[in-house]
C-alpha cells in the first residue's frame, strides 16, 4: 500500500522535477541543478551525514526515473545531463522492473537480533543455553551480545528472556516481499531475484529510505509525444479514485498532456467478464472444484514463479489491459499504446503483450500534471465510452466478482475474495489445492482492497476507497 511518507514525497518532487523540465524542453540543460536546488549549500544535511551525500543520493535516484539502472550505468564523475542525453536517445526502454539504488541503501542489519539496554546479566542465561550456534556470549559489563557471525536468526534467545531484552530488528524490504525476492550480497547490498520476484511492489514502499525504484518509460512517452506519434492512453479503472474529479475530465486532462486519446481499460474489463463467466460455468459444470482470477499481474507471476500446482485453476481469461490494448491497436495500427495504472506488475505483463508499449505509474502521472501545470478539476468534459458500472468498478476488491455473477450465471457461485498476497493468502491458496477451500470462484488480488491500493497509487488507500466509491456510485 502506498501510505504518505517523506521519501515517497521527494520521489514524486523528482518525478514533478523532471515532467517540468520535459515541458520546457530543459532536461538537458538543467538536470544537474536538482541535487543542487534538493540539497542547496546554506541548508544543514536532515536525513544524512552531510549535504554532499544527499545530493549524491539524489542523482542515482535519478537515474531510474530516466529509465536507467544506478548499479550498471553510473560513474560519479559523469554528469547527469550526459544520463539525460543517454535517456532521451535511447529507442527502446530497459527491460528491467525494478532497481536498487545503493547510494539510498543503508544496509540494513544482517542480524535480525540485538540485544538491548534492559538485559540484566541474569544466572539463568537461558539466551546462551539455548542457542544453537553458540552465537552468544557475555561482555564485561554482564549483558549479553550475540556475533552476527554465528547468528541464523532463529529467534530462540528472543522467545527465551525473561526480560525481553532481546528485540527483533527486520531489514523493512525483504519483511514486506512474501516470496524472498530480495537479499543482501556479501558487501550487504540489496540485490531483487527477477527469478522469484512477482513485481507486487511491497519493497518499494516499504524502504524506509526510498532505495527501491521503478526503472521508468517516461522519457520514452514523453519522446513519442513530443515526436509527433499518435500516443494512446489505456487508463486503469481504479484511476477514478486517484485525483478527484470527473473521469470524463481526466480523459481531457491526458489529452492536454499530449496524449491522442484515452481508451479505458475498463472497456477491456467487459470483455474479460464475458469470458471469465463464461469460463467458470464450463469449468465449474465440468466438475473442477474451482477456479481464480487471472486480472492481477502480481498473482499470475506468484503463480508461474512459486505456486505451479495453482495452474490448473488459474482462469485462461486475459486481463483488461489486454482486452483494451487489443482494442486500441485495431482503432490505431501504427499508434504507441500506454497502460497507465497503479500497478508495477503491469510493467512486466507489459513486455510480454506486444500491443502494450509503455507503463506510467499514476504517481507518474500525478507528476506530469504537476510538470505540466495540468489542474484535472479544472479540465472540461469529455465524451466517454459506454461501460457497464460493473467494469468501471473492477479496480476494488470484489470487483470482479460482482462483474460475473451480474452475467446471470445459472451455476451455483461460491465465491472467495483474497485481497493482498503474504505467506498466509499463499498458504490457503495451496490448500485450495488440497480441496479444503470453501468456495468454488477466487478472486485474488495482490494489494489489500484491491488495485485502489495499488503500491504506485497516487493517493493513499483510504483516500482512494472513498474517491472510488463516490465515481462509481455516481455512475447511472
Amino acid at each position: 500500500m502506498a501510505y504518505v511518507n517523506n521519501t515517497m514525497i521527494i520521489r514524486r518532487d523528482l518525478l514533478a522535477k523532471i515532467a517540468g523540465l520535459l515541458k520546457t524542453g530543459e532536461l538537458v540543460d538543467k538536470i544537474d541543478q536538482i541535487p543542487l536546488e534538493i540539497s542547496p549549500r546554506r541548508r544543514k544535511s536532515q536525513l544524512r551525514c552531510c549535504i554532499y551525500k544527499e545530493r549524491a543520493v539524489t542523482k542515482y535516484k535519478l537515474m531510474p526515473i530516466l529509465g536507467l539502472l544506478t548499479e550498471e550505468e553510473t560513474n560519479e564523475l559523469t554528469p547527469l545531463s550526459e544520463y539525460a542525453k543517454m535517456a532521451l536517445d535511447r529507442e527502446n526502454p530497459r527491460s528491467e522492473i525494478l532497481t536498487v539504488v545503493d547510494e539510498a541503501c543503508t544496509a540494513c542489519v544482517d542480524t535480525s537480533y540485538i540485544v538491548t539496554n534492559l538485559c540484566r546479566g541474569c544466572v539463568a542465561s537461558p539466551c546462551q543455553m539455548n542457542c544453537p550456534r553458540n552465537a552468544i556470549s557475555f561482555g564485561n559489563n554482564g549483558q549479553a551480545n550475540i556475533d552476527s557471525e554465528k547468528c541464523v536468526n532463529c529467534g530462540i534467545c528472543k522467545d527465551v528472556c525473561p526480560y525481553h531484552s532481546i528485540v527483533y530488528v527486520p531489514v523493512p524490504c525483504e519483511e514486506a516481499c512474501p516470496v524472498g525476492a530480495i537479499h543482501k550480497d556479501e558487501h550487504g547490498v540489496e540485490h531483487i531475484d527477477d527469478s522469484k520476484c512477482i513485481y507486487c511492489g511491497k519493497c518499494v514502499n516499504a524502504c524506509p529510505f526510498g532505495s527501491i525504484f521503478e526503472v521508468s518509460h517516461i522519457i520514452d512517452i514523453f519522446k513519442a509525444i513530443s515526436s509527433g506519434e499518435q500516443v494512446i492512453a489505456l487508463p486503469a479503472p481504479s484511476i477514478m479514485g486517484q485525483f478527484n474529479c470527473e473521469t470524463s475530465k481526466l480523459v481531457s486532462a491526458l489529452k492536454i498532456l499530449g496524449f491522442h486519446d484515452v481508451v479505458e481499460v475498463a472497456l477491456g474489463a467487459m470483455e474479460t467478464t464475458i469470458n471469465e463467466a463464461a469460463e467458470l460455468k464450463e469449468r465449474l459444470e465440468s466438475g473442477q472444484l474451482f477456479m481464480t482470477t487471472s486480472c492481477c499481474s502480481a498473482y499470475v507471476q506468484a503463480v508461474d514463479k512459486h505456486l505451479n500446482q495453482l495452474r490448473p485453476f488459474v482462469s485462461h481469461t486475459h486481463s483488461p489491459m489486454y482486452y483494451a490494448a487489443k482494442i486500441a491497436r485495431l482503432r490505431y495500427p501504427e499508434a504507441k499504446i500506454v497502460f497507465i495504472g497503479p500497478c508495477i506488475a503491469k510493467r512486466k505483463e507489459a513486455i510480454d503483450d506486444r500491443n502494450v508499449d509503455f507503463v506510467m505509474t499514476f504517481e507518474e502521472l500525478g507528476a506530469f500534471f504537476k510538470g505540466f501545470d495540468v489542474v484535472v478539476d479544472e479540465c472540461e468534459n469529455s465524451l466517454l465510452d459506454s461501460i457497464t458500472k460493473e467494469s468501471r468498478a473492477f479496480g476494488r476488491a470484489g470487483g470482479v466478482i460482482a462483474a460475473v455473477q451480474a452475467e446471470g450465471l445459472k451455476v451455483d457461485i461460491k465465491a472467495i475474495q483474497i485481497e493482498g498476497l503474504n505467506k498466509k493468502s499463499m498458504s490457503l491458496l495451496k490448500a485450495f489445492c488440497k480441496g479444503k477451500g470453501t468456495g468454488n470462484f477466487v478472486e485474488v488480488m495482490a494489494c489489500e482492497g484491491g488495485c485502489i491500493a495499488g503500491p504506485s497509487s497516487y493517493v493513499d488507500p483510504t483516500k482512494g476507497k472513498s474517491l472510488y466509491k463516490i465515481a462509481i456510485d455516481a455512475l447511472l
